[in-house]
């Protein structure tokens, strides 16, 4: 029998905890963003992590330097499911407004949530900003 969540189970989004180091760090590995542990420590610290939970269980987590997400990203197990947009909604009722900046790969991603996505001059990534 696995473990996974049901489907139709919605997960609570709340801020991260230092206890939950270790598993954004998994969630944010996983989809293969470089974000390293101090980092995600000095932003749980200053109260910019946001974490969806299941039963106890992390699948998603949103790390933010004020209006600027610098990572999000979501089990694989659960992509697909709303959680990146509970996480985005959560932020922006915090903030009024985000920006992220992010790889052509994942434009999909950030145009399912609403983002208005532009190109910059000489730049590898794309820029993206959403307001509430």
């Amino acid at each position: 029998m696995s473990d996974d969540p049901p489907a139709d189970a919605d997960p609570t989004v709340r801020r991260g905890r230092e206890g939950d180091l270790l598993a954004v760090l998994r969630i944010v590995e996983g989809a293969m963003l470089e974000m390293g542990a101090n980092q995600v420590r000095r932003r749980t610290e200053s109260d910019e992590v946001l974490v969806a939970a299941h039963e106890g269980r992390i699948v998603g987590a949103l790390v933010r330097d004020g209006d600027h997400v610098e990572a999000i990203a979501v089990h694989p197990d659960r992509r697909g499911r709303g959680i990146g947009s509970l996480l985005v909604e959560r932020a922006l009722a915090e903030t009024g407004r985000l920006t992220a900046e992010f790889r052509e790969e994942v434009r999909p991603f950030y145009e399912s949530l609403g983002f208005d996505i532009r190109e910059r001059a000489g730049e590898t990534r794309l820029w993206g900003e959403r307001e509430r």
